[in-house]
């Protein structure tokens, strides 16, 4: 009778009906190290799990830490090169609308290497008093007609015509805001008193303004049906603006408006072929 007690108490858990206290539950006892670890003997944060597999617990690597060696050594160099080039343009940028001074003078050559065209800045640090004149860009033309006659259009206002196709437009494009009135900044800059072209930017200037005005003219069929543009010729109308009655400044307004005339340049045929062509497509695109 003791031993099938003792056998049947073997079989029997721990909370059922005759079981005794503390004995093992039925089936084979666990091995050594396979039950669950112990709080001190839990594997530390960042070791490896069996099979060599990385610890979930463990946070994953972002950002460059993520990357392998020669990685690393590569990104900081493009941020090193990205970096470089950053503080050198701003410091270009700096110089070109700073006002005179010893380095600017020193290194004009440079620093207009690097800003111009790309970069060109129209504003200055400490500039003096705004623009006191509306200044307005006209231009007329020597015109051969379809029957081989000549004759010599009127003057075309094409500041107002932009001004026409920006007013009342939410979103105006930066051709209608600034491209003649750019160009004819870029003339005066580099001609002198009596519009000679001062070097290479005074010629590529007149190239520059030229292109435009023919290609303006042609926009507004001055030729007419048949005819071909010979040579154009442009003229800036200047009239100072009055100050405002609370202003002190004291400015002499002429009662008539001042004119700059340029001299006639001869249009190109490869001019005038494009002119034509952009016209066409210009139309084309409207129909």
């Amino acid at each position: 009778m003791d031993a099938y007690e003792a056998g049947s108490d073997a079989r029997h858990g721990r909370d059922e009906p005759g079981g005794a206290e503390g004995a093992p539950p039925d089936g084979p006892a666990p091995t050594p190290g396979s039950g669950p670890p112990d709080g001190d003997s839990a594997p530390a944060l960042g070791t490896l799990a069996p099979h060599g597999s990385p610890d979930p617990q463990e946070a994953p690597r972002t950002s460059l830490a993520a990357l392998s060696l020669p990685y690393q050594i590569g990104a900081a160099l493009a941020v090193a090169v990205v970096a470089v080039a950053a503080f050198a343009h701003l410091g270009m940028v700096f110089l070109h609308v700073a006002p005179s001074n010893t380095v600017t003078k020193e290194h004009a050559r440079a620093i207009d290497d690097w800003i111009y065209p790309e970069f060109e800045q129209n504003w200055k640090l400490f500039a003096p008093n705004p623009l006191q004149q509306n200044i307005a860009v006209e231009v007329r033309a020597d015109v051969r007609t379809a029957d081989g006659g000549a004759r010599t259009t009127a003057w075309y206002d094409l500041s107002a015509l932009d001004g026409e196709a920006i007013h009342g437009n939410p979103v105006p494009s930066h051709t209608q805001q600034n491209e003649l009135r750019r160009a004819w900044d870029f003339l005066v800059a580099s001609h002198d008193a009596q519009n000679r072209p001062s070097g290479l930017r005074g010629v590529l200037a007149e190239q520059y303004l030229r292109r435009i005005v023919v290609l303006r003219l042609d926009r507004e069929d001055a030729a007419g049906p048949g005819g071909t543009i010979d040579r154009v010729q442009v003229r800036s109308r200047s009239t100072n603006v009055r100050p405002p009655e609370w202003s002190q400044e004291q400015v002499q307004v002429p009662e008539k408006p001042t004119y700059r005339v340029l001299p006639w340049w001869p249009v190109p045929d490869d001019e005038k072929a494009q002119a034509a062509g952009a016209t066409d497509a210009t139309r084309a695109d409207a129909s």
